[in-house]
């Protein structure tokens, strides 16, 4: 008998209930489970992993009997770096194998296989965090530092300037003193690591096109501002995320300039002239952004030296890590791909200088090429959270997700959850929990304007954000509704008048990020789909020291059976909107109001 439902299905995942350990050792031999209900006709299950580029086989064993269940284990040799393994499942239901996109009736390729890393895992603390991401020259002023010659000075209740050179030059005077003041917000709202924009300086307001790397901003406060930043934030147990951009720097860059003037320079190495000195390589051709050629070793010494280089430097000041702008573009050009190198280049500094540090990446499309467990420890999940969740839930298709010009598709809950699914089976289950998931950002429209100004779908929104793995960002304004219909709007002045605040949707935030921060099922635990409808999807996170069950609907709908023993429980509690669920007729029953984020602990 096929399975017909998401709990008829057999599972497995890399969470601690299905697999020993998230970190094992090279050689080490890892215990793995599978759960598989009595539906899916299985009576023999064989473990495939691939050791030195060849298959191995081992027979499961029956490890435990359940209610209509049986779970199996098996153990897999870690015998590389990275090792794939899967399930073999046989019985009355014919062949059929299980990997990380699920079951399938047909031989699939090994780009789908479940992943044991042996590479060092992320920190210890990254997994249970929540970002908040700043956007410093946008957030708070506390200071009056001169502002450079290019600025066009705005005061904080100035409409942003949209489209042109002058958005860019548009600088209201926001401050890292600013962001010192305000982190007493940060902390209410239950997060506990700031995600800060860049801070060199630079001729815009976003800063992505550095003049140096080796200072703060004196605009931001210098230095000294950033070190009582770190500071403060440590004595409230935040930490601070930097932004670094090694794909390019600004034509202001000493760098740059010295490369100009002198063809035979150290630093002319440093970039891609195609005719010196006006015709070079840059960031999807904008002058302004040369690109670095990583091909250069003095280059990579500068950045990547674990004593004095740029990366490790920062961390030693206090930073927690780097999120890596356009990483994805980050030494390739042409016929050089050196991605991977420059990200183990980077993990190796950051080990150097803090082995708590913490490497995201930011990638629009599918990373998981980019995620094989020695590099990057996440990306920012824009492909694989952000545009699924914004095709399953906005209301307009005028939005700017990172200046796609493809229209935004729409989805029902069944292409949202194959779509979340499909991105995260490509990379093992540690790097796609350590995942920055976010419903926009400084590049994006913002999502209160995705779901068209509604209240109860931003809702919906934050809690696919607090409830699936990832580690979720929030971008600063969304949690008092700010609106933005393209990344330049977005980008607006945070009001600190309260009277302007949506004090309802704030008390959404502060609620979800602490039912996140409360449950550890939430934060480490397995994912298992367990109804999926146009309307609403139903989920288990499981975890060994609790399960919750989670229903997210983005309108009403018909109610919803489950099988009792497919979810394993007779009984669960309510923890957010809802009533306590008691089984009848083997069926625990789901109302089908909507729009509804719900929330239950499950009881034998």
């Amino acid at each position: 008998m096929r399975p017909t439902t998401p709990l008829a299905a057999p599972h497995h995942d890399g969470s601690p209930r299905y697999a020993a350990t998230e970190a094992p050792a090279l050689g080490e031999h890892v215990e793995v489970r599978v759960r598989v209900p009595d539906a899916a006709g299985v009576d023999a299950v064989t473990t495939r992993w691939v050791a030195d580029g060849e298959p191995e086989y081992a027979a499961a064993e029956v490890a435990a009997r359940e209610p209509g269940v049986t779970w199996w284990r098996a153990r897999v040799e870690v015998a590389n770096p990275l090792t794939p393994y899967r399930f073999l499942l046989q019985g009355p239901g014919g062949y059929r194998w299980l990997t990380a996109a699920g079951v399938v009736d047909f031989d699939p390729a090994d780009a789908t296989d479940f992943r044991l890393s042996a590479h060092e895992p992320p920190p210890t603390w990254a997994g249970d965090a929540v970002c908040y991401q700043v956007f410093p020259d946008r957030f708070a002023r506390a200071g009056e530092a001169p502002l450079p010659d290019w600025a066009l000075p705005a005061d904080w209740e100035d409409p942003v300037r949209r489209g042109g050179p002058e958005a860019m030059r548009q600088l209201y005077g926001g401050d890292l003193d600013g962001v010192t003041a305000r982190l007493d917000h940060v902390a209410d709202l239950g997060a506990d690591v700031v995600y800060l924009n860049p801070v060199f300086p630079a001729p815009s307001n976003h800063r992505y096109n550095a003049a140096s790397f080796d200072e703060v901003d004196p605009a931001l406060g210098g230095d000294p501002a950033l070190a009582r930043l770190l500071d403060a934030a440590a004595a409230r147990g935040v930490r601070v995320l930097g932004d670094l951009t090694p794909n390019h720097c600004g034509s202001t860059h000493p760098w740059f300039l010295t490369a100009q003037a002198d063809a035979g320079s150290v630093e002319a190495g440093f970039f891609t002239f195609e005719r010196h000195p006006d015709r070079y390589a840059t960031w999807l051709g904008v002058p302004t952004l040369p690109k670095l050629d990583h091909r250069d070793p003095e280059l990579r010494r500068r950045l990547f030296d674990p004593d004095d280089g740029i990366v490790a430097r920062w961390v030693r000041a206090g930073l927690s890590g780097w999120r890596v702008d356009v990483a994805n573009m980050t030494g390739r050009q042409g016929a050089t791909d050196l991605t991977r190198e420059v990200a183990r280049d980077m993990r190796a500094a950051l080990r150097a200088a803090d082995p708590e540090a913490l490497l995201i990446a930011e990638h629009a499309f599918d990373a998981s090429a980019d995620l094989a467990g020695d590099g990057w420890h996440g990306t920012m999940d824009y492909a694989g959270f952000t545009r699924p969740v914004w095709s399953w839930l906005a209301t307009t298709g005028e939005v700017d997700y990172l200046g796609s010009p493809l229209p935004l598709p729409r989805f029902d809950g069944g292409q949202l959850v194959a779509s979340l699914t499909a991105l995260r089976a490509a990379m093992p289950w540690r790097s796609a929990r350590h995942n920055l998931t976010l419903l926009g950002s400084h590049d994006t429209s913002r999502f209160r304007t995705v779901v068209g100004g509604d209240r109860a779908r931003q809702r919906v929104g934050l809690g696919l954000l607090m409830t699936l793995p990832g580690v979720p960002s929030v971008f600063a304004g969304d949690e008092i509704g700010l609106t933005g219909r393209d990344n330049e709007e977005a980008r607006q002045p945070m009001p600190w008048d309260r009277r302007r605040w949506d004090h309802d949707t704030l008390a959404t935030y502060r609620e979800l990020i602490g039912l996140r921060r409360a449950h550890v099922a939430l934060r480490r635990g397995g994912l298992r789909w367990a109804h999926v409808g146009a309307d609403v999807v139903v989920f288990l996170r499981e975890h060994p020291a609790e399960r919750l069950l989670v229903a997210i609907a983005r309108s009403a709908h018909e109610p919803v059976d489950l099988d009792a023993r497919g979810v394993g429980a007779e009984r669960a509690s309510a923890l957010l909107d809802g009533e306590d669920l008691v089984a009848a007729d083997g069926r625990l029953r789901l109302g089908g109001d909507g729009p509804r984020v719900a929330l239950w602990r499950l009881e034998a």
